[in-house]
Order: structure tokens, then C-alpha cells, then sequence
């Protein structure tokens, strides 16, 4: 069985445009339209560079925390508890997609797979 980060990561992949490579402080990134989504470390905490209004909206809402690191930022951090939290993860990532894919773009491929590369 896999993982949660592995399934995070088969899922992402499977959204035109969206690129995996090892994130500079651990992890794997997340990248769409070159700007990156997110990060995961491990199977415990995933990291999403929002902008800071939307990441209060998110936070005030129980979605995610503060960054464990930067809470003045706008990143956030959403730890994971159990395999069940793939859903929340899945729905945030699918914010930041939308937020950072080209405009043109209009609907998630199933059919673009990436690979996962070293930045």
C-alpha cells in the first residue's frame, strides 16, 4: 500500500503542468506553471505558499495552521494526522493549482503525467 505522500504525489501528477522535484528543505515540491503549490515532508506535514489574505481566510476556517516557521507569512502548513486527511490536502492543492495555472488552461488532465525530477 502506498503512502500518503506517495498518493498526494501519483494524484498531483496527473494534473497538466504540474511538475514533482526535491524540495531545498526536504521534501518533494510541487510545482505548476514552473511557481511552486506546496511541499511534503514525509508522511507528517505538507507546506502551501499562499497569499497571505487567502491563507487567513484558511486558517480562520481550521483548514490549515500557521507555518511552523514563518506564522507572519502567508505560507501555511497542514500536518497530517492519518491517511484520511488525502481529501483536505488534495482540495488545497487544488487551490493553489487554480490559482497558478495558466490562464488559458481550463480543466485537469488525466492523461499528462510528469516525472518525478531533482530540482
Amino acid at each position: 500500500m502506498n503512502t500518503i505522500s506517495e498518493r498526494i504525489g501519483e494524484e498531483l501528477l496527473k494534473w497538466e503542468g504540474v511538475t514533482a522535484g526535491t524540495h531545498r528543505f526536504g521534501g518533494i515540491e510541487f510545482r505548476a506553471n514552473r511557481r511552486e503549490m506546496g511541499h511534503i515532508h514525509g508522511n507528517s506535514l505538507v507546506d502551501f505558499p499562499f497569499p497571505v489574505q487567502l491563507r487567513k481566510e484558511l486558517v480562520f476556517s481550521g483548514k490549515v495552521s500557521l507555518h511552523h516557521v514563518l506564522p507572519e507569512s502567508g505560507w501555511a502548513s497542514y500536518w497530517i494526522k492519518s491517511d484520511t486527511d488525502f481529501k483536505e490536502i488534495i482540495e488545497l492543492f487544488r487551490i493553489q493549482y487554480e490559482r497558478l495555472k495558466p490562464k488559458e488552461q481550463s480543466s485537469v488532465s488525466t492523461s499528462n503525467h510528469q516525472k518525478i525530477v531533482a530540482n
